[in-house]
């Protein structure tokens, strides 16, 4: 009695596991895999754009003020808006400008000399995969939600799975059987699947949390200076390095990685941002505001003295994208992103060569690409008319 209980329960949490698997594979199969080429998206610009690669050297490099002032040289008549410290060494620093138009326009320095080693458009492949795999290109409050319902999806896969594989901890070192494609792809799944526990936990609630974000939960926002009055002032060279210099005693430690200016309308002053003392935190969560006009600390912000809540919406982006530890987490993020987006793909396998059976009987097509869609039902076309929305609407972003 008990064990026909036990069976019983199994087979829901499979027929689970397998619709969460399968139904969406397709649209999952898409998240995934661009997802994990977002990882690293910068280096992917970096082999297909010139302008952005040098040769790292030893000894200082070109202050802030040199970069400004090489980038608002090499774009006359525009306006800074973001300067970015280089993300790994052999990067090229990179200023924004904003020139009237709907899209800055990139400057890339070199962060030695200062030099401008190239002036490229808005659009690259690091925000083709970002919007493609955070909202599909649509509105973002539409896109967002749509694409983190897969977090449920692999909640649930998480939960089932592990329910269906008795004993799933003696698994990790289980070497896969030979024989057929059915036994071989079932036990490559569950290795997989295995090994990518931790991930797959990450990345859902990570996802759900995008989500509650999304729907309106999104934390409270960090300290602002008060607002100033609309301010032509755009320090460049020595004038922006004095205000750097006041930036940093009063914030002694702070790695500055990124600079704002004020909007064209206005804004709440010059911003210094970067990294600190607290950890898994954007840049933004250590800040300091300065007045441009005339050097004065407007606030000093610190990711330390965050309340609970922002915390764990700067920790969401580190997590889920593996930036938190440079470049070693992010190969880590990849593998692992590879993986799952290989479950997605074995777990349609192992649906097809179940079937295979009845196709061998004439009862279901000989064609395993046929009953995978098949098994798919209905839940397949919205999937792909999703997938190919978003890619048709690419071109019309890269023109914006």
């Amino acid at each position: 009695m008990a064990a026909a209980k036990e069976r019983k329960r199994r087979s829901v949490w499979w027929a689970v596991h397998a619709w969460a698997g399968l139904k969406l594979s397709l649209f999952m199969t898409f998240i995934l895999a661009t997802g994990t080429l977002a990882v690293f998206s910068a280096e992917l610009d970096w082999l297909v754009t010139p302008s952005m690669r040098v040769m790292p050297q030893e000894g200082p490099k070109a202050s802030w003020g040199t970069l400004a002032a090489s980038a608002r040289e090499a774009v006359p008549g525009g306006r800074l808006a973001q300067i970015y410290a280089p993300p790994h060494p052999g990067f090229t620093a990179e200023a924004w400008l904003d020139t009237g138009t709907a899209r800055p326009t990139r400057v890339h320095l070199d962060p030695y000399t200062g030099r401008v080693t190239g002036v490229v458009g808005w659009y690259n492949i690091q925000r083709f995969l970002r919007e493609t795999h955070r909202h599909l290109m649509l509105p973002v409050k539409l896109g967002v939600p749509i694409v983190c319902t897969l977090a449920f999806l692999l909640l649930a896969s998480l939960v089932s799975g592990i329910v269906t594989y008795k004993k799933w901890w003696r698994g990790f070192f289980k070497r896969p059987r030979g024989g057929d494609g059915r036994r071989l792809s079932g036990d490559l799944h569950r290795l997989a699947g295995l090994w990518s526990l931790w991930f797959v936990a990450l990345i859902a609630v990570t996802g759900v949390w995008y989500m509650v974000e999304s729907l309106g939960g999104d934390a409270p926002d960090h300290p602002k200076a008060p607002a100033l009055s609309i301010t032509a002032v755009q320090p460049v060279g020595p004038a922006l390095d004095a205000l750097i210099e006041t930036g940093l005693r009063a914030y002694p430690g702070l790695d500055i990685r990124e600079i704002r200016y004020p909007t064209a309308k206005g804004g709440r002053g010059l911003v210094l941002m970067g990294q600190a003392d607290a950890w898994l935190v954007r840049d933004r969560s250590n800040a300091v505001w300065l007045n441009p006009d005339d050097g004065a600390v407007l606030l000093v912000s610190r990711g330390e003295e965050l309340t609970a809540h922002q915390r764990i919406s700067e920790m969401a982006d580190p997590l889920h994208f593996g930036t938190l530890g440079g470049f070693a987490t992010k190969i880590v993020w990849f593998l692992a992103g590879i993986l799952l987006t290989g479950l997605s793909v074995t777990g349609v396998m192992i649906y097809s060569l179940r079937l295979r059976a009845a196709a061998a009987s004439g009862t279901e097509s000989s064609n395993g690409w046929v009953r995978a869609w098949r098994g798919m039902g209905w839940w397949a076309y919205p999937a792909l008319g999703l997938i190919i929305l978003s890619l048709a609407l690419a071109p019309g972003a890269m023109l914006a």
